[in-house]
């Protein structure tokens, strides 16, 4: 691996881990548990375009972990491995067709974040009951797609550091 690719691929997970801690500090804003605006992603997002799938997995994976050991917990780390992973596959398949813009590819990405999510709890406590909360979280993923999707657009197109 060449050194300025890794050069970036350390500042975007510094990065992804520096939107994780601001997000950690903004209060909820809705009442439903789950709900978050998932501000990394917009690292996430930038690395898949930039740096490529196995990149951006990477970078995931280290962001995931850290985080978790920083603010989170055993079942954090659970749940957010499973959105984290399920979301990525999502996101490289839809951006590998080339028929989708980072738009789509980043709401993709935060539904299927919550999918993932959703399963892992529901594997972890042992009850369907969390599926009532999908409706809400597949509503806030798309919401909060778009808006990730369209700053990720904007630094996609404005920032080449590789």
């Amino acid at each position: 691996m060449k050194t300025q690719k890794l050069t970036v691929m350390a500042l975007t997970t510094a990065i992804a881990l520096v939107l994780s801690f601001i997000e950690s500090q903004i209060p909820a804003f809705v009442a439903v548990p789950g709900v978050k605006m998932g501000l990394a992603n917009i690292a996430i997002v930038y690395a898949l375009y930039r740096l490529g799938w196995k990149e951006a997995a990477i970078i995931s994976l280290i962001r995931v972990v850290l985080v978790s050991l920083l603010f989170g917990s055993a079942a954090s780390f659970l749940y957010s491995l499973a959105g984290a992973v399920l979301s990525l596959l999502g996101m490289a398949l839809l951006k590998k067709t080339g028929k989708f813009t980072e738009i789509a590819v980043s709401v993709a990405g935060g539904v299927l974040h919550n999918i993932g999510q959703i399963a892992m709890a529901s594997i972890i406590l042992e009850t369907d009951a969390l599926r009532y909360y999908l409706p809400f979280l597949l509503v806030s993923g798309i919401l909060a797609g778009v808006v990730i999707g369209l700053i990720s657009g904007i630094l996609i197109r404005r920032i080449h550091l590789s």
